[in-house]
């Protein structure tokens, strides 16, 4: 799914008219990201959670040369589903 679809089922479900809908899935998104970048963490209850996780220094590999590379330190973002997202076999 990308954010086209998204923005497809805010018009169907909601009848709202294509730029609204699209400035509404936009919002959301911006609000997402602005507070991922200052650290919160993000719950969506039956969804799961959204949290920024330092990410250590490291020593990786380029894969054509062999050679050993240097991983600076970094932020990642984790996802943590919710129990009503587990799915199972």
């Amino acid at each position: 799914m990308i954010k086209q679809d998204i923005i497809h089922h805010v018009i169907d479900r909601t009848g709202l008219p294509r730029n609204k809908a699209e400035a509404a899935v936009d919002k959301v998104f911006d609000s997402l990201k602005k507070s991922l970048a200052s650290g919160d963490r993000i719950e969506l209850r039956g969804f799961g959670v959204f949290t920024v996780r330092p990410r250590k220094t490291g020593i990786g590999r380029n894969p054509r040369t062999g050679a050993e590379v240097t991983i600076a330190p970094g932020k990642a973002v984790r996802f943590k589903p919710g129990k009503e997202l587990h799915l199972s076999d």
